[in-house]
């Protein structure tokens, strides 16, 4: 049932918890200014689109959420997709779009797909972060050293050729605020962590750029005034032509959005010991970006460095972020008119510094010391950020790791032959678990898979098998150490079965474990197979030979229950 957490931290909401909540919003949205206005501009759009995101979508993300600390606005993460779609199809396309990846999130919460989309692997994640965090930083060389460039080419290899064959027309002044900006930011946080310190660059660099009189471009000098109110609400016109080619990069957004989200609240739920809903706040994720759309913003999804802000500032519940939302248009209404005097240079230090937060350096240079097809996962995935675009990231990245995945379950997985181990004529007498003083009648091969019977390692099963080079009376499958079984793992148990009658051989299965027996019975096999060649340890299973031969029956001593797992020991 969905219930947002909201609703569960009301029903014993204090005056404490109230203060808390106070405090903390009041930080964290003086926090979120600058950040949701140079999000947008990065993004190439105007500032207030930004702000319009963290108002509605900050709002709409602590009201219907998941997490009790989780704040929401314009990311880092979406300024590479967000400026790609509106160079491309402009603003009306770039609503569109977000209003489908609005859809998909909703269906992702609805259909409970909370618990999968964390699962995405780490390497995939890092490589097409810190990519991100490459092409953001170079974005903002243009406004950082206030070259003379009439139009940036998007792509990075011809950007970074303009910018060298420009860097004489830098401008020092403006060079001198944005390298400033920088210098106060890391001051402020290293002797005074708790104070906002992106906004206090911005303002120091705002100060110093009017009362020294310098020659910088402004908010103001390249999109005037920012309003001073939410716009009406309002859906964007669009044709039901144009929605096809907006699929892809709106489903890319979605996913962006809920790993982004879920990541975020994961570390949200590690810093204060609590535990949010996946597939609430996916739900509210997906209503916020609707409703940021409505209100004329850009896509949104939870914030790591302004949640963990939010944190740290003591927010207690998710009224906390309603705050945060309150308190940035407030700032709207009163700041408006002086956010034309930011320099733009002061905004491009400001993403300079998130960009080396966003690139988690620490965490890159560390799978490099892990497997190596980790650190390939994790420098294809980044030089896809880079060169290509974030899109073609996340699917390479993801369905190469899912390969690479399969490929190291298949090499976990074995089949062999046990049948000399049974009749001892391999030594595991030291083995607890060793069927070797079992007596196996002639006519009758043993064969043992170990770890999960899936597409991935059925190569290996079916050259196992090779090796029984005449049939024989009776085939023991045994599956004890078989976990999970799919559909392919049944298909080649059922051309197995059918071979084996061709060849009057009779296939028994021996001590399979839950989720198989499962799978065996909603797919038939076992009702083809016959029940009585479906047994529960090896005893039975050669027991069942001995009748198929003709042969008494051995019988059983049955061992007491394992205290661990409730089962016979025999098993």
């Amino acid at each position: 049932m969905y219930t947002p957490k909201l609703f569960t931290e009301l029903r014993d909401y204090s005056r404490e918890k109230a203060f808390s909540d106070l405090f903390a919003g009041i930080t964290v949205g003086i926090v979120a200014l600058p950040l949701a206005m140079a999000f947008a501009i990065a993004s190439g759009l105007p500032p207030e689109r930004g702000l319009f995101t963290a108002i509605i979508a900050g709002f709409l993300i602590s009201l219907l959420g998941g997490s009790k600390v989780q704040i929401g606005g314009p990311t880092g993460a979406f300024v590479v997709l967000v400026s790609a779609i509106a160079g491309q199809y402009g603003y009306s396309g770039l609503a569109l779009c977000t209003l489908l990846a609005g859809i998909f999130l909703i269906l992702f919460g609805i259909f409970r797909m909370g618990g999968l989309i964390k699962f995405i692997p780490f390497p995939v994640t890092t490589g097409f972060t810190t990519g991100i965090a490459v092409v953001i930083f170079s974005t903002q060389i243009k406004d950082l050293f206030g070259l003379h460039i009439d139009t940036v080419p998007a792509e990075f290899l011809q950007k970074w050729h303009v910018y060298l064959q420009n860097m004489g027309s830098f401008e020092p002044s403006t060079l001198a605020v944005g390298i400033g900006t920088i210098l106060v930011i890391l001051v402020v946080r290293h002797f005074w962590p708790k104070l906002p310190a992106m906004l206090i660059g911005m303002i120091v660099a705002t100060l110093c750029a009017q009362v020294l009189h310098l020659d910088v471009a402004t908010i103001g000098s390249r999109f005037g005034e920012l309003p001073r109110m939410l716009p009406a609400p309002s859906f964007p016109d669009f044709h039901f032509e144009q929605i096809a080619p907006l699929i892809k990069p709106a489903f890319t957004i979605a996913m962006l959005a809920a790993i982004e989200s879920l990541l975020s609240a994961t570390v949200a739920d590690g810093m204060i010991g609590g535990r949010h809903r996946p597939n609430a706040e996916l739900i509210a994720q997906g209503v916020a970006n609707i409703g940021s759309i409505v209100f004329g913003g850009i896509p949104a999804t939870g914030a790591i460095a302004r949640t963990a802000t939010n944190v740290k500032s003591g927010a207690k519940t998710p009224v906390a972020g309603i705050i945060h939302a309150i308190v940035l248009a407030l700032l709207l209404l009163i700041c408006a008119p002086v956010a034309k005097l930011i320099p733009l240079s002061a905004l491009a230090g400001i993403l300079v510094v998130v960009s080396y937060n966003m690139s988690e350096l620490h965490h890159f240079v560390a799978i490099f010391k892990g497997p190596r097809s980790d650190a390939f996962v994790l420098v294809l995935t980044f030089l896809l950020t880079v060169l290509v675009d974030l899109t073609a990231a996340v699917q390479v990245g993801v369905v190469l790791a899912s390969l690479l995945f399969i490929w190291r379950m298949s090499e976990i997985t074995n089949v062999s032959m046990i049948t000399d181990e049974v009749r001892g004529e391999d030594d595991a007498s030291e083995d607890p678990n060793s069927i070797a003083l079992r007596e196996v009648p002639k006519g009758v091969e043993v064969y043992e898979v170990n770890g999960p019977f899936f597409f991935g390692m059925i190569n290996t099963f079916k050259n196992a098998l090779r090796n029984v080079e005449k049939p024989v009376s009776v085939l023991i499958i045994r599956t004890r150490n078989v976990l999970a079984v799919d559909a392919t793992g049944i298909h080649v148990l059922r051309e197995l079965h059918q071979r084996c009658q061709k060849e009057g051989t009779q296939l028994v299965i021996s001590g399979v474990q839950p989720q198989p027996l499962k799978a065996f019975q909603r797919s038939g096999l076992i009702e083809e197979m016959g029940k009585e060649n479906f047994c529960e340890n090896i005893d039975e299973a050669l027991n069942r030979a001995r009748v198929v031969l003709g042969l008494p029956q051995v019988e059983i001593e049955r061992k007491p229950f394992c205290a661990f797992c409730g089962r016979e020991e025999l098993v």
